[in-house]
């Protein structure tokens, strides 16, 4: 083959390399998202439940600002792997303080934290998270808590499908206590029909949600530090109004017994 011939090849090739993970999702029409846990799909039928983890939340606001599609894949065990085989574009996760990226990965902070905030009804016997010590506490499938209680506790935990199950197991007695985001909790509780469900323990276990991009291509990267600057306090502050509303109605619609006294 001439010379002459070769340049159109080479040129696609070069622009091939050097395209970003935005360039890619936008061939496809989506932007495939990493998360540490990727609720059901719905169908129709189903009882709708607002997942545990505000990340999906997240996700889709993220796409839409691109015009795209969010593609949900699940992180795994560790979420920097979830960029191998270009299974994932961009990458939503919890870190921890201190907690180092890989040479290889950016990360940007999305301005959202909490910790795990245990809430019960306010004439419990438990103080202290020690006090969980043979106690049922239910959480959320897929929630960052499950497992941690019962090791560190002891705990009996009690993994429902979602926020609503949890909370409402709480309310007729199935449980002593419900372990969630702190984040959450607090905007929860101040509806006045959660007053006899306010006690709680001090958050624990704080971690961050961050939004970790692969490469370093300059474009994608001042393209989604720009797409992170939305997320303001004004817009987590109307996220969780609407999380702790959502999940509240949810309670509601299912409690069919009366609260346990």
């Amino acid at each position: 083959m001439r010379l002459p011939a070769l340049i159109p090849l080479l040129l696609m090739c070069a622009a091939t390399a050097g395209a970003g993970v935005l360039d890619d999702a936008r061939q496809a029409g989506a932007l495939r998202v990493g998360l540490d846990y990727v609720p059901p799909v719905y169908k129709g039928g189903m009882k709708f439940r607002t997942p545990e983890r505000i990340d999906t939340v997240l996700a889709e606001d993220l796409a839409g600002q691109f015009k795209l599609k969010p593609d949900l894949v699940g992180n795994g065990p560790d979420a920097a792997r979830s960029f191998r085989g270009a299974r994932a574009d961009v990458v939503l996760t919890l870190a921890g303080d201190g907690e180092a990226p890989t040479a290889d990965t950016v990360v940007i902070p999305t301005g959202y934290s909490a910790g795990g905030m245990a809430i019960m009804r306010t004439d419990t016997t438990i103080k202290k998270w020690e006090d969980l010590k043979g106690r049922t506490v239910c959480m959320s499938e897929g929630g960052p808590y499950v497992g941690s209680l019962a090791s560190r506790y002891g705990a009996v935990e009690k993994v429902m499908r979602a926020p609503a199950d949890a909370l409402l197991a709480v309310r007729v007695g199935e449980c002593d206590a419900a372990v969630h985001d702190d984040a959450m909790m607090k905007t929860l509780l101040k509806l006045p029909e959660w007053k006899k469900f306010s006690a709680q323990l001090a958050p624990t276990g704080r971690r961050q949600l961050v939004l970790k991009v692969r490469g370093a291509d300059a474009a994608d990267l001042a393209a989604l530090r720009q797409a992170a600057a939305r997320w303001s306090d004004d817009y987590w502050a109307g996220v969780k109004k609407k999380w702790a509303n959502d999940v509240a109605f949810e309670v509601y619609l299912d409690q069919n017994v009366p609260d346990c006294h």
